[in-house]
């Protein structure tokens, strides 16, 4: 089994490094749905395995100076809190194994939806923010705006694990319409670093955790992210982003029935 969970982070991280989506809508409902892994430990172990992968893509990204420090700082003012306020409530409701593990899997199968549907009409979103500049917020209210974000996500990604990458990356988009590309992958990426962390060690105080499943699926996604990554340029994007918004759908649909 072991090199079956090597293998499988090996895929997830070349379709992280080809599409740039966020490992965790592909990771959560793969152990789930596949391999049988709890809801529960599946978020836990997905959450630990993801503030490892960031960290390291955050070093990157601030060599390159593609991190917006500001922006990080508001969206963490709010998920922080959100997501210890999340590890509260799960352990409040923990003892309800059944009951919390669908509430879980029906969390799950929400955050991939909202994957997907950030994948399909994420373009569509930034075309009309562009042409409506008189909607786009400013000061104060961004600011707000940027902190209220932030809980959302905190709170959607503790619960699924899901939320921190394709999700995130749309929402900097829609409230940052000027921020350079790059800049929102690094922005993204390096809030969600101490978001996963701290959900991470919420897990691990619920006991959620699988730490020999952790590390196959890290020996298996470090070289697959590298290699996906390299070979972005190669495949075109549209078919790749169809190709996974199907599946994902899919996906959802099997989390719900």
């Amino acid at each position: 089994m072991t090199l079956t969970y090597i293998v499988s982070g090996f895929a997830v991280g070349a379709l992280v490094g080809l599409t740039g989506v966020g490992g965790g809508s592909l990771m959560t409902p793969l152990l789930t749905l596949l391999f049988g892994v709890s809801p529960t430990v599946a978020v836990g172990t997905d959450l630990a395995f993801a503030s490892i992968t960031k960290a390291t893509g955050t070093f990157t990204h601030r060599l390159r100076g593609t991190v917006e420090w500001q922006v990080v700082r508001l969206l963490c003012y709010g998920a922080l809190p959100a997501a210890l306020i999340a590890t509260l409530a799960l352990k409040q409701f923990g003892g309800l194994d059944q009951e919390i593990a669908q509430v879980i899997r029906y969390s799950i199968a929400g955050s991939v939806f909202l994957t997907v549907i950030a994948i399909l009409y994420r373009s569509k979103m930034i075309a009309w923010m562009t042409a409506h500049p008189e909607r786009q917020l400013q000061g104060r209210e961004l600011a707000l705006a940027t902190i209220v974000a932030g809980a959302l996500l905190g709170t959607l990604v503790t619960i699924s694990s899901i939320g921190a990458g394709a999700i995130g990356a749309t929402i900097l988009v829609l409230l940052y319409p000027k921020m350079p590309a790059a800049h929102v992958a690094g922005t993204d990426i390096a809030y969600a670093v101490p978001l996963t962390a701290i959900a991470a060690l919420g897990h691990w105080w619920l006991g959620s955790i699988d730490w020999e499943l952790l590390g196959s699926l890290l020996l298996g996604s470090l070289p697959g992210i590298t290699l996906g990554s390299l070979a972005a340029k190669a495949v075109p994007e549209k078919l790749l982003r169809g190709i996974l918004a199907t599946t994902l759908t899919l996906v959802a649909f099997k989390l719900v029935l």
